[in-house]
């Protein structure tokens, strides 16, 4: 399921990271890599805060929907 399904506090492994080549380079150098845990902190007007890889991120609701967590 896309990241913006998951409740705030639970932790999830990244299944899939999805989109354009430029796109999911840009999320792999935020730290969304396949295999790591991803947890979201917050949710305000769709946008996210989540932690990765030890680090908070702000994403907005379009990238969330392309981090397929399970």
């Amino acid at each position: 399921m896309p990241l913006t399904m998951v409740k705030a506090g639970e932790p999830n492994i990244i299944r899939k990271v999805g989109g354009k080549e430029e796109t999911r380079r840009f999320l792999e150098n935020l730290g969304f890599i396949t295999g790591s845990t991803v947890t979201v902190v917050s949710e305000i007007g769709g946008n996210m805060i989540v932690n990765v890889k030890e680090s908070r991120v702000a994403i907005g609701k379009d990238m969330a929907n392309k981090i397929m967590v399970g």
